[in-house]
Order: C-alpha cells, then structure tokens, then sequence
C-alpha cells in the first residue's frame, strides 16, 4: 500500500484526520466554555452567600413569622407561597408546610422546581408554607428551641385556616424528618398527615456490604471529632463538613461525573447545573449543641427510636405519640438513607401490625427502586409521581384504618377501570402489610447491634476524655477571627471561589467563551473521537467506583472485627452474650387506657344508624382485598358530595372510620350482629345504602371471591339481595337512624 492510496481524498486517512480536527476544535470550545461555567458558578456562590437570607425557592413568598424575633430566638421563619399565576387555591383545604433540612445546605430545596412538593401541593389546591432558615443560628439556639419554635409556626398555620378540612400536612425532608417527628411526638394534637422523605430514623440499621455511612462515628472514635471541629469553629459547626460527608459517598460522581456531564453537554447543561450548584454550595453553620445533639443521640446513639430522648421538662420524646398517619419516603439507591434507616424504627417501636393498631397509629411507606437521595424530594419524576399523587389523595391516607400499608402505583391508562375517579396520572392503592415485610428487606443481626452499641460506649468515653483533657485548651487557643479563616478556607468552599472573577485569569476566560459562542461547532456525534471519549470517561467512573467499593469494603470489615471483639465489649461494660433488643414494652399506662377504651367501643357496638352500618359493612367486605384504591375513596366521597345534607367534616368521618374499624377487629361477629338494629324500617333508605356500597367497592375492581361472600353476609343482614339495585327510591340518606 502506497503513502499517495492513503492520502487520496475520502481515504480513510483523511476521514480519520478530518474527525481528529473537528473533535479537536470541539473538545478546546469546550474546554473553554466549561470554565466559564465553572467562572459562573463561583460569582453565583458570592452573590448567593452575600444575601441575608439567601435560598433556591422558585416561589414569590410573604414573611409570617420571623423566628429570630421569639422569645426564644431561632435563625428559623415562617413564609407562605405566594401561588403563581394560573394556579387556584381553595383556601378551605388543608394546608401544606414544607420544612427543609438543615443538613449543611441552605433552604428551598423542597420549591427548587414546579415540580416539588411545593409545586405539586398548590396543583392539587392546598395552600402552602414554608419553613426555612438562614446562614448562622442565633445564640444559644438548640434543637428543643427549634422545636418549640416550629410548633409556634404550625399553630400559626392553624389559626389562618380555621375553615380548613384538616390539619396541615407536614413533610419533612432528610434531616428535618427526624425534626418534624419529634415535634409531632411532643405536640400530637398540631398534626394532619406527616410525609417523612428520605429521613434516617433508626441510624444503626443497615445491611452488610451496603450503605457504611452508618459505621463513620465508630470508625473516627465517636462524636469527640464534632466536638473538636465545633471548638475550632469557636462554637459553631461548619455545615460544609456535612456536604463533604454526603461527597464522599459517591467519589465518581464527586470528583467526575458532575463535572463531565457538564463538560459533554457544554451547550445544554448549564442552567441545570447552575441552578443545582446554586443550593448545593449555600453551607450554613450549626451551633455546636445543635450538632452534638445531632451526632450523640441520633447518629451514634440512635436514641430517637429507643424512646430515650428527653427535653428539658422531662418529657420524653416517644414516636408511638404521633397520632397523625406517617408516608415514609424511601429508596434503594439512597445510601445515605437507605430503607432500613428510614423503616427499622417501626420494628423497635411496634412487635406487630395489632400493636401499630393500639397505638392508633397509621403508617404508610414507599420503596423507589433507584432513585438517589437527593432525587427523592428533587427529582422532577418522583414529585410528579409520587409526591403528585399523595398530594392529591391525603384525605384518603388521613382516614386510613389503623394498621401498616406499602403505598403502590399504576399508570391510568385507556384500560384503567374507572379512570374518571382517578385524581392524577397513576393509581395509588395502600396494601396492608405486615411487619415481615419490613424485615424481609434486610437488618442488624443480634452481633450487629452489641458492635453499635459498643460504639456508642467507646464515643461516651472518648468524647468525656477530650472534654476534660483537650477541650479547655483548644477553647482558649481559637478566636472567633481564626474559626472564619478556617470556615473560609474550607476545600468545598475554595474550589468556588478559586474559579470566581475575583480570579484575574478568569476574566480572560470570559472573553474567549463570549468569541467561542459566536464561532461555536459542535462535533458530530458520530466522531469516533467523541465516542471514545465516553469510552474514557466510563473507564473512569469504573475506577472511582471499584476504589469506593474496596473502601466500603474496608471499613466495614474494620468496623466489625473491632466493635465485635468481646474484649472490647466487655471493656466498655456490655455482655458479648447478650442478646439486645431496642424493642419497648407497651407502657402500663397505655395498656390501661387501651383497655378501658375497648371496654367503651365494646360496649357501644350497637350504637349508631345507618351511616355507621354502611361505614362499618365497607370496612368488613373492604378489607377481604387486603388493600385500599384511592378510586374507592373517590366514589365515596362523590357520594357524601351528591346526597347532601349535614355532611360530617373531615375529622368527623376519620372518627367514625376508625371507631367502626376497631369495632369489627374487636369482635367481627358481634358488630356484624348489631347492623340489623341499626339499621330503619325504611327498605327503600337501606336498598340506596346498599347500592352505594356496591358502587363504592366496584369502583377500583369487580366484586369477587372472599369480597362477594361478604358482600352476600351484608345484603343479608341489610334485608336485600346482593343484586338490588335502587329503582325510583329515595337516594341513601347518611343520617337516617334505626326505628
């Protein structure tokens, strides 16, 4: 083969150099304009931490209350959201308030886009709130007082919605989760439906080779190391160290992934990233009892489920006080709040489903499949999913029976049965579920939870050493001007500002990116070059990931040995025999009440008319199916709508549900046995209540098997066959009463 063949126009040669050039130029004009993205950033971080009260909201809000003008001061404030135009909002619903976390970052993230909870709250009519935060807490401010002041935000709630048909839904995102559930702990009587997202609640639970985030406070010796950079922050905690935890999860995506898709996607990504980046490096600062709190008794003590918890007037806080239905938001692909974090308090806080029923509690949970931490109150797909629709179905989940459900989701359809009683895109359903199921996902064996709880005793001892021997000296050495110096020279801070116009050279970068746009010329995605540049790029992304996983691997192998040596368990006073349970007894308190209650609604079985029959036959005939369909709800509050009359308010018919509800767990045969006696003479008033029964259990399914039996029980002890239906007769009438 000649040299003159190769070079002949069209060769193959030329077509190579041809793809080289343009790749080549391409790959320069990228070049150039990803640093003047990464120059907008930087200015974007200076402007942003230049405001007083900097966030990322999407929304027009109005100030309602200022908590740094409390009594007890918090760097906390109430806002309401202003709605955009074209949205209506029916201002006797219940209203949304959305509290952020605190967790490093600034506020907004739960109004970051149109659609966010936020977003998705107003679309379904609910007004909505916001609690957020500024930069630097205020003197003396601790998690309690934060506390207190979130319940004076909610009662203000309250008050400006005295028509509403509930109380405020409450969500709270990651750490503010753990927030909200205390406070709804404390102050039960403040709270309509609360929805957890991506919250961490029993810190220990895990499974092996996943998620080792929960071994950090046992590998660095405890919570000595927060007290430390508290002390170094003369006082304050520097929530950037946080951000750098929740990095260092995820190196591949930290240190490249980010970046490069960015650098492949220079014409397109830069807004996304910017308005991202915009959040993502607002760090605020903790006081240092706030942290200590944080890392002492949830993080390393994991005292939040155990009940162990006390505030400062004795009171303890115990998650079987919430009275409100909980949705627990959760993923597989999060690995800083994995499932088992975000569920596993239910198992030390109830032995089984009837226990979750005594309490009176109602819990509803959610798995995604892959979705990341941050996705799971950020991404676009799960709000318009999942967030969408218990927006628009909370009535239903607020009337729930008691019990453990696992919220599902199917796409509407052409062939969806009843599509008109479908609110949004995707039909919710609540299926029982038992604590099994929760178990089935995976957790700590006895010899995991003697290792954490060997942890926790060597951080006790290790934190009381540095305060006695180190503490007084670090105090005395750091001003408050150095702890700023340091704060500023954080490495998650420098690389904003190192690439700011406060640089000179990147005023040059400037210019050049302003020409390039001009003469701007993309590669043609077919280039070879261009392909193996993503070739490369996998590549690495392979060897961050392999590195990470041999890291994980490491540390929980260290972890284990260590904290599982019976030596080093008996040294700290634990039994390396034993087998410890976090499990509480229910309260001899609680078991009295609940028996005099029983003895109440036992006594009351044959109470009622015919609104509490039919409500009581719905839940029987119901509950053969294991599961309830937000169409079935949807019927029956179309008929409460269409019959009129002297309709029972939301809070009413929640009551009548659960009284109804616990009637028949109590004793079946005996609140079966009482409906005839509750029920009038009037056979046309009990064929419409009939009817609509049926129609309401149509509704999402047809009426088969165990349900049809049930359905033949009832028609026979309403006096009517199961194929009646009402011909010219008066429609049901709610309040009509025995003769």
């Amino acid at each position: 083969m000649t040299m003159e063949k190769l070079d002949l126009p069209g060769g193959p040669l030329s077509g190579m150099v041809a793809s080289a050039v343009e790749y080549m130029v391409d790959a320069g004009q990228r070049s150039v304009l990803f640093l003047d993205i990464m120059r907008q950033r930087g200015d974007q971080y200076r402007e942003h931490v230049a405001q007083t009260a900097p966030h990322v909201l999407q929304y027009a809000a109005e100030l309602i209350i200022d908590g740094r003008k409390l009594d007890e001061p918090v760097n906390y404030a109430l806002v309401r959201i202003i709605p955009p135009k074209g949205v209506e909002i029916d201002l006797e619903r219940r209203p949304f308030v959305v509290v952020d976390p605190r967790a490093g970052h600034g506020p907004g993230i739960g109004g970051f886009k149109a659609d966010s909870e936020i977003g998705v709250a107003m679309k379904a009519g609910h007004p909505c709130y916001f609690i957020g935060f500024l930069p630097e807490p205020m003197p003396g401010q601790t998690i309690e007082r934060i506390a207190r002041a979130e319940a004076l935000f909610i009662e203000k709630v309250i008050s400006l919605h005295p028509k509403a048909d509930g109380k405020p839904c409450v969500i709270g995102n990651c750490q503010a989760g753990w927030a909200v559930m205390i406070l709804a702990s404390l102050r039960p009587e403040l709270f309509g439906p609360l929805i957890i997202a991506g919250a961490p609640l029993a810190y220990w639970a895990g499974v092996h080779g996943k998620y080792p985030m929960r071994y950090s406070g046992g590998l660095l010796g405890g919570s000595w190391l927060t007290a430390l950079t508290s002390d170094l922050g003369a006082g304050k905690f520097d929530g950037a160290w946080l951000v750098q935890n929740f990095e260092n999860q995820n190196p591949s995506n930290t240190l490249w992934t980010k970046q490069y898709n960015v650098y492949s996607k220079v014409d397109t990504e830069a807004d996304r990233y910017l308005d991202f980046e915009r959040w993502w490096g607002g760090h605020v600062n903790l006081n240092a009892e706030e942290i200590q709190f944080i890392v002492d008794e949830l993080f390393i003590g994991n005292n939040l489920a155990a009940g162990k918890i006390e505030m400062s007037d004795g009171q303890k806080v115990d998650l079987r006080n919430i009275r409100s239905p909980i949705v627990v938001f959760c993923s597989k692909g999060d690995n800083v709040t994995p499932p088992q974090q975000a569920l596993d308090w239910i198992l030390d806080c109830y032995a089984d489903v009837d226990e979750i029923r005594a309490y009176g509690q109602t819990i509803v949970y959610t798995v995604h499949e892959s979705i990341g931490h941050l996705g799971i109150f950020v991404s676009g797909g799960v709000a318009k999913k999942q967030h969408a629709e218990f927006s628009s179905n909370i009535d239903l989940i607020d009337v729930l029976p008691p019990g453990l459900y696992e919220a599902t989701f199917e796409a509407k359809g052409e062939e969806t049965k009843s599509s008109d009683l479908v609110v949004g895109q995707w039909v919710m359903r609540c299926e029982a579920r038992t604590l099994d199921d929760i178990r089935a996902m995976g957790g700590n064996s006895p010899e995991d939870e003697r290792r954490f709880a060997a942890a926790k005793r060597v951080s006790e001892i290790n934190l009381a050493a540095y305060r006695k021997f180190v503490q007084p000296w670090i105090k005395k050495m750091v001003t408050p001007q150095m702890a700023e110096t340091m704060r500023n020279l954080h490495p998650l801070r420098l690389q904003y500002e190192v690439f700011s116009s406060r640089n000179p050279w990147m005023g040059v970068v400037r210019t050049a990116a302003e020409e390039i746009e001009e003469k701007r010329k993309p590669v043609a995605k077919d280039n070879p070059f261009l392909a193996f540049q993503e070739q490369m790029s996998k590549q690495i992304v392979h060897v961050l990931d392999s590195w990470r996983d041999a890291q994980e691997a490491l540390s929980e192998t260290i972890f284990l040995n260590v904290y599982g040596s019976p030596a080093l368990q008996a040294a700290v006073g634990l039994d390396p025999k034993s087998e410890p349970s976090r499990r509480r007894e229910m309260s001899a308190e609680h078991r009295a009440m609940l028996e005099r209650r029983i003895a109440e609604l036992k006594s009351r079985m044959g109470e009622g008319g015919l609104r509490e029959a039919a409500i009581r036959s719905l839940l029987y005939i119901g509950s053969a199916r294991g599961m309830i369909d937000e169409r079935s709800i949807e019927a029956l509050r179309r008929v409460r709508r269409d019959y009129g009359g002297a309709r029972l308010t939301l809070p009413e018919f929640k009551m009548l549900v659960r009284e109804q509800f616990f009637m028949l767990l109590l004793d079946r045969d005996g609140a079966l046995a009482a409906i005839p006696g509750m029920l009038p003479e009037d056979v046309a008033q009990r064929l419409a209540a009939f009817a609509m029964m049926r129609e309401v259990l149509s509704a999402s399914s047809e009426i088969t098997g165990e349900s049809a039996s049930r359905l033949q029980r009832i028609a026979a002890l309403f006096g009517v066959e199961a194929g009646e239906g009402p011909s010219n007769i008066a429609p049901f009438d709610p309040k009509a009463k025995a003769s």
